[in-house]
């Protein structure tokens, strides 16, 4: 069994405010994850290939999670969930969409596109907090994630 706090999360989330806000939440919920920020879907798409990203080296894991926002520039989240979702080597990382959107829209294409959780960021800080502790406990604690080394094509 993996080490829950050696499962590196990925944000990719343009406000920067936002991202501030979810660094003091993962850390003060307690969250010891190594946690990677990008801002638009081609930094996302670049850190998970490997290229053009100054923080993603060959060396470096790929996330175990990925917290996603919708409206990013260059590339939304939806094209960021479609893409990944294709991608044979990324489809299995769990995407939770975290965003301000509430529209039922939204909600439905996100799931259609392949997204394992829908959560509207919620506004107040302490808020956040319980969020990402219950995000932490779930993906971390609970459920099985699919090791880094794990042949994910196997057939049984």
């Amino acid at each position: 069994m993996r080490n829950k706090n050696s499962i590196p999360i990925l944000v990719a989330d343009d406000d920067m405010d936002d991202c501030e806000m979810i660094r003091e939440a993962l850390k003060e919920s307690r969250l010891l994850n190594e946690v990677s920020f990008v801002h638009d879907g081609e930094q996302l798409l670049n850190f998970l290939n490997r290229k053009n990203h100054p923080s993603a080296t060959a060396e470096t894991p790929l996330p175990g999670l990925i917290l996603l926002d919708l409206n990013m520039p260059k590339m939304d989240g939806r094209e960021v969930l479609k893409e990944l979702k294709r991608h044979p080597d990324l489809q299995q990382i769990p995407i939770v969409v975290l965003t301000t959107s509430q529209a039922e829209e939204d909600i439905i294409r996100s799931y259609n596109l392949g997204a394992n959780s829908f959560i509207t960021k919620p506004i107040e800080f302490q808020t956040l907090v319980q969020v990402m502790r219950d995000l932490g406990r779930y993906w971390f604690e609970i459920v099985e994630l699919p090791s880094a080394n794990r042949d994910l094509s196997a057939k049984k």
